[in-house]
């Protein structure tokens, strides 16, 4: 993803500013509530896939600790990652440690496990790994085991261990199951799959959580490699700066913000640059629904 998105940043930074840009860059960044708790987090998060999975003693973990700590520089909060994540969770644990950032971060995690025994020593290992006593979130991932493995979260959330606890996925085949527990159960957090070119979540799952009074994290809100692609080479259309909008990333990440139900997406962020440019979209105005509707349209016809 970064080659593309690379080169559809250096496009943008051919473009005109939008008007007090860089005195944006200092403003406090929008929250939204976890309405189970009525604790606010920064609308915007680092997620970890693919990009964090390196040797922790290898040079590539210098820019993972610059991106980290910007961000947190930035008042970010929210970090999301996974055991079936490699060794994302090893080196995220090591930044957080040596920077003293610990406390600085709502850190989140998953189980991804059959049976009880299985969930709970892989829950065990993330502790360990990520050099922690407690974990802001824990979710089932991908509904894996899902009945199983939220009895335990649900043991460690009242033990103290872990704060919320929820479940994931990120393919629309599973909203159908997704949907069901929402149903019948109390989760502080669901995170799926929703953007610009994939908006199957807001029809039925996004509502839903609405309704039932649980935050929602977005994964893949680029669509991994899929609409940079599509925008690639194209400049930002004139009338995203009614929303101060300056990049295409802005422009992806301010449309699924701008989902009353939505409360952080978490796309990967494995460069400082990408951190500042990808934060601008928790500042400043949001699309209503007349973009919205615009920004479908525009993005369906490329």
């Amino acid at each position: 993803m970064m080659l593309n998105r690379r080169a559809v940043l250096a496009g943008a930074a051919a473009a005109t500013l939008i008007p007090g840009q860089g005195r944006a860059e200092t403003a406090p960044l929008r929250e939204r509530p976890i309405p189970s708790s009525g604790e606010r987090v920064p609308v915007i998060g680092i997620g970890t896939s693919r990009r964090y999975n390196v040797d922790p003693t290898s040079e590539a973990v210098a820019p993972l600790r610059e991106a980290v700590r910007r961000f947190v520089d930035l008042g970010g909060r929210v970090i999301d990652t996974a055991p079936d994540y490699g060794r994302a969770e090893e080196v995220l644990g090591l930044i957080l440690a040596e920077d003293d950032l610990r406390t600085k971060v709502f850190l989140c995690s998953k189980v991804a496990a059959q049976g009880r025994e299985a969930g709970e020593a892989q829950i065990a290992q993330s502790f360990r790994r990520m050099r922690t006593d407690r974990i802001d979130l824990v979710a089932v991932h991908n509904l894996i085991d899902t009945d199983t493995q939220l009895a335990g979260l649900k043991a460690l959330k009242e033990a103290g261990r872990i704060r919320y606890v929820g479940a994931t996925t990120w393919v629309e085949r599973q909203y159908d199951d997704l949907e069901a527990l929402m149903r019948r159960e109390r989760l502080d957090v669901i995170q799926v799959n929703y953007a610009v070119d994939a908006r199957q979540a807001a029809e039925r799952i996004l509502p839903l959580a609405r309704d039932r009074g649980i935050a929602v994290m977005i994964n893949v809100p680029f669509g991994r490699e899929r609409l940079f692609n599509l925008v690639r080479g194209r400049d930002l259309p004139a009338w995203a700066a009614e929303f101060d909008c300056a990049s295409w990333p802005q422009f992806f990440l301010k449309y699924v913000l701008s989902h009353e139900a939505v409360t952080c997406p978490v796309p990967g962020m494995a460069q400082a640059r990408y951190v500042e440019d990808n934060l601008g979209a928790a500042r400043g105005r949001l699309p209503d629904a007349a973009t919205r509707r615009k920004m479908e349209e525009f993005i369906d016809d490329l």
